[in-house]
C-alpha cells in the first residue's frame, strides 16, 4: 500500500495542487497530513476547504493551526517578540479565515497512531513530546532516542521544520521528517513529501522533490498586504530562513 505523508502546507495552495498531482500520479492510496495548513502563506481558506474535503487523509493539528485557533492578544505579543513578521502573518489570517475553518483547526487531533500493514505508525507534527519541538538532519542519536521514550511505534513521521531528515534508532524505531509542501527549506525551494510503501509488515521510505508555481503563490501573499507580506513573497523564492 503506497501512502503519502505531507507536512507544513502554510496557506500555499500552488504547493499543495502540485504535490497532490504528484502522489496521485504515484498511486498513493492514502494520505497523511501532519499539520501547520495554515499562516505565513498565499491561500489559506482554499487550502483548508481542499484538505477538510478529502475522505482519505487522516489530518494532525500543528502548532500553526493551534496558534490560529486559540489566537489572542497574548499570543500575538509573545509570536512578535521573536517573529514579528511571522505575528502579523498570523494575525491577518486570524481575521482572512471563517470561524468555520478556525473551528476545524481547534478539533484536529495534536497526535494520531494508526496501522498499515502491521506496522504501527505515530503522527506527530514537531515531536512526540511537542508540537514545536524540532528533529533536524545530523542531530546526536541520543536526543532522538529520549524524545521517543514514550513512544512504541514502529515509524514516526514528523515535520514542522521544513527540513527532511531520517533517523534510524537502537530500538529499530524509524523517524522520518518529511519536510514541507508550502515553505520548503531545501537547496531548491520544492515542495517536499513522501511516500511510504508498505508491504508485508515492512516499509520503505522515498522523498520527492516537486515544483510548482512560485511565482504565483509569492504574488497572491504579498498581495495580502500586512507589514512583511512582501518579505514572505520573496521566500517563497528564495528561504534562507524558516520565521522572520
Amino acid at each position: 500500500m503506497k501512502v503519502a505523508v505531507l507536512s507544513d502546507i502554510h496557506g500555499n495552495f500552488q504547493a499543495l495542487e502540485s504535490v497532490v498531482e504528484d502522489l496521485k500520479s504515484n498511486n498513493c492510496e492514502k494520505v497523511l497530513c501532519l499539520g501547520d495548513l495554515a499562516m505565513a502563506g498565499p491561500q489559506p481558506r482554499m487550502v483548508i476547504d481542499y484538505v477538510r474535503s478529502q475522505d482519505n487523509w487522516e489530518v494532525i493539528q500543528g502548532n500553526t493551526d493551534k496558534l490560529i485557533s486559540d489566537f489572542s492578544p497574548k499570543i500575538f505579543e509573545d509570536v512578535k517578540k521573536g517573529f514579528p513578521v511571522m505575528a502579523n502573518a498570523l494575525a491577518d489570517d486570524v481575521l482572512f479565515i471563517e470561524d468555520d475553518k478556525k473551528e476545524y483547526l481547534r478539533n484536529l487531533p495534536p497526535q494520531k497512531e494508526i496501522v498499515i500493514d502491521g506496522v504501527k505508525v505515530l503522527l506527530v507534527h514537531g515531536s512526540p513530546r511537542r508540537n514545536n519541538e524540532d528533529i533536524l538532519p545530523n542531530m546526536p542519536l541520543k536526543d532522538i532516542e529520549d524524545m521517543l521514550i514514550n513512544t512504541n511505534a514502529d515509524l514516526i513521521f514528523c515535520g514542522h521544520t521544513h527540513v527532511p531528515a531520517g533517523y534510524q534508532t537502537n530500538s529499530k524505531q524509524t523517524v522520518v521528517n518529511v519536510g514541507s509542501v508550502g515553505r520548503p527549506m531545501t537547496s531548491e525551494p520544492k515542495s517536499c513529501y513522501v511516500i511510504a510503501n508498505f508491504q508485508d509488515g515492512g516499509f520503505s521510505i522515498e522523498h520527492r522533490f516537486v515544483d510548482y508555481d512560485r511565482e504565483t503563490a509569492a504574488k497572491i501573499i504579498s498581495a495580502r498586504n500586512f507589514e512583511g507580506a512582501e518579505k514572505l513573497a520573496e521566500m517563497i523564492l528564495n528561504p534562507t530562513s524558516r520565521h522572520i
